[in-house]
């Protein structure tokens, strides 16, 4: 029998469907503004598309089979585990996505005559896929044994149950924290959000130092390249700002769980660091159209292609036949 959903629970859900429907419609159209738009075709904005698809998935993926986690169905010990395993995945393709845009920006200001050559579309695909053939063997490994399964059978040989081994299906049911704590957040998190923080400091340098060169009345396009990086580069930074903003305190709750034990964590700071993890899909389409030129162009070109010259056509057309009867 299912337990009765509480209203705490409602009104978690509530939160979690709309963040859905804000994040998948966003991160569709910084797809779709990509594909349409010739002068997004470089190799960062494949990364940024990389990011949004991992973001689609949160809100179509992700946040569905975490309201299921909330509710906690009794399940198989692994049905549980592919269950709570999609989210480490796409966390994982979203850091790595990030960093593949941070080395991007670093060597379009590093080597600008040599980047095209360097940088090729096909490369770039390679590239991508290397994220997520990573991101997946990082995700699945609790997958591949490092989880919580010995220590529940253990338990419940203690308890004397004979029972078929069926549990309340939760995330810390089933997700060890040693793995989250020692090898996803102290491997696979934190050093790449260190690296890229490195790396924007270092693009940020690189660019000063050419925009504060004396420039001669010949050299207008160098000071506009390096003009256009800096904004672009603020605006990516600004990114991985607020996704380490909204990451790190899940993983510092994560911290305090493994190493304090005794400590009490209140519920409520739990649920706004999930909301958090999962906001954060929500918000790389509005950090890209107030931004970035390039995105805001082609979102307002979707909207009066697709939405609203087809609505005004569709009035006109209802006033047309309205005045003809």
């Amino acid at each position: 029998m299912a337990h009765p959903i509480s209203a705490f629970q409602a009104a978690y859900i509530s939160i979690e469907v709309l963040i859905a429907l804000v994040s998948v419609p966003g991160n569709i159209l910084v797809i779709w503004a990509v594909k349409m738009n010739q002068a997004l075709r470089d190799a960062t904005f494949c990364f940024i598309v990389s990011l949004a698809v991992a973001d689609v998935a949160v809100g179509a993926l992700v946040i569905p089979l975490a309201i299921i986690i909330n509710i906690g169905p009794q399940t198989e010990f692994y049905t549980c585990l592919m269950v709570a395993c999609p989210v480490l995945i796409l966390t994982e393709s979203s850091i790595l996505a990030l960093l593949a845009i941070a080395v991007d920006r670093y060597l379009r200001v590093k080597i600008p005559v040599r980047y095209k050559s360097m940088v090729t579309p096909r490369r770039a695909a390679v590239a991508i896929a290397c994220c997520w053939i990573v991101s997946f063997l990082v995700g699945l490994t609790p997958m591949f044994g490092w989880n919580n399964l010995n220590k529940m059978q253990r338990t419940q040989e203690l308890n004397g149950s004979h029972t078929e081994f069926v549990i309340t299906c939760q995330f810390e049911t089933v997700i060890s924290m040693e793995y989250m704590v020692y090898f996803n957040f102290f491997v696979w998190v934190l050093p790449p959000l260190l690296l890229m923080l490195l790396i924007y400091l270092e693009v940020f340098n690189l660019i000063r130092k050419q925009l504060n060169k004396k420039v001669s009345s010949s050299s207008n396009d160098p000071q506009k390249y390096y003009g256009k990086e800096l904004k672009i580069a603020k605006s990516l930074a600004l990114v991985l700002f607020l996704f380490a903003l909204s990451w790190l305190p899940l993983h510092v709750l994560n911290c305090i769980t493994l190493f304090c034990p005794s400590c009490q964590t209140p519920h409520i700071l739990t649920y706004i660091a999930i909301f958090l993890t999962h906001g954060n899909s929500a918000m790389n389409p509005i950090v890209y159209a107030f931004h970035i030129k390039k995105f805001r162009t082609a979102f307002l070109q979707i909207w009066n292609q697709y939405f609203c010259c087809k609505t005004n056509k569709n009035a006109t057309s209802t006033t047309t036949a309205e005045t003809g009867n």
